[in-house]
């Protein structure tokens, strides 16, 4: 089985303010792109909203090199920050409910789903792939 490539990014407009997700998504010589907007919205929540698309629209159960310019969610998944988080009842190291939970659970089902390598790309920094997929996000963006 070939493994596939999904490249991912959210953008806003204001943090908050209306915002924007990206997953492009490579399958041997198939590439697809999934985007949507969100009216009011952070920067953080576009970009794990962008995994959690790119990683649902992968069909069946797949190896997938995840490709990401936020450090938190490669380092989450990485460091396996989330087995901290769901022992102590999603709450983070200050005692705080964690941020978008329901969207790391969405990522952490469908990484169990798949084969998920994280890989950190950094962010504007002329690498191809991440900056089609930024142009896609910040073009999502409605408002």
């Amino acid at each position: 089985m070939q493994d596939v490539t999904v490249y991912t990014d959210g953008a806003c407009s204001g943090n908050p303010g209306p915002g924007g997700w990206a997953a492009i998504i490579i399958d041997g010589d198939e590439e697809r792109v999934v985007s949507g907007p969100a009216a009011r919205t952070t920067n953080q929540r576009m970009e794990l909203q962008a995994v959690a698309e790119g990683l649902a629209a992968v069909p069946g159960r797949r190896r997938v090199h995840v490709y990401s310019d936020s450090a938190y969610i490669v380092n989450c998944f990485r460091d396996r920050w989330w087995e901290r988080w769901q022992k102590n009842g999603w709450r983070n190291s200050q005692k705080q409910p964690v941020a978008n939970r329901d969207l790391w659970e969405r990522i952490l089902a469908e990484a169990r789903r798949h084969d998920v390598e994280w890989h950190k790309v950094p962010g504007h920094a002329d690498d191809v792939m991440n900056n089609r997929v930024d142009a896609l996000a910040r073009s999502a963006i409605v408002g």
